[in-house]
């Protein structure tokens, strides 16, 4: 493969289309209207990664764009949880995945337990999405092919029988 000028910027658009959300936490911090900062981090956040994306695939082309995706999700596969967990260490997890919920619903059925200028709002928020995240590593491998499963139509649960849970009639 000839790497070219096209090559490169194709990949700075690709890197940008990563990194440019990450101006929003500079943009915060200007001396701009509210809803300037808004207008301008929304853009960063919702339209800007994709329209950069989409640059760096036509420079790429969708072969080259895949190849480099494919190299790079290689790379952070060794992120991804592997195989079964202990019975105590899936339960813990399954704390972590739902605890996360409970701030949600005191935010919107009690707001005066943790009202929008409260600093602990953040930190509460914050350790909600940890725990969240770090949920999905603890609760291992199986977990995450459950979790895949959601998202396939034709997926089916599979219960392994035991002897002591099966019902008899």
């Amino acid at each position: 493969m000839q790497k070219d000028m096209k090559f490169y910027l194709g990949i700075i658009f690709l890197l940008l289309s990563c990194l440019i959300p990450a101006l929003g936490f500079w943009i915060a911090g200007l001396p701009l209207s509210l809803p300037v900062k808004g207008t301008i981090i929304g853009l960063l956040t919702v339209g800007g990664p994709e329209i950069m994306a989409i640059i760096a695939v036509a420079m790429l082309g969708k072969s080259t764009f895949d190849l480099v995706a494919g190299k790079v999700l290689t790379v952070l596969s060794w992120l991804a949880p592997r195989g079964q967990v202990s019975r105590r260490r899936y339960q813990l997890g399954l704390v972590f995945f739902i605890l996360p919920v409970v701030p949600t619903y005191v935010m919107s059925y009690a707001p005066h337990l943790l009202p929008d200028t409260s600093p602990e709002r953040l930190y509460v928020n914050i350790l909600a999405d940890l725990m969240f995240i770090s949920s999905l590593f603890i609760l291992g491998g199986d977990f995450w092919d459950k979790l895949r499963a959601l998202f396939i139509f034709d997926a089916k649960a599979q219960f392994s029988s035991c002897p002591s849970s099966a019902t008899q009639n």
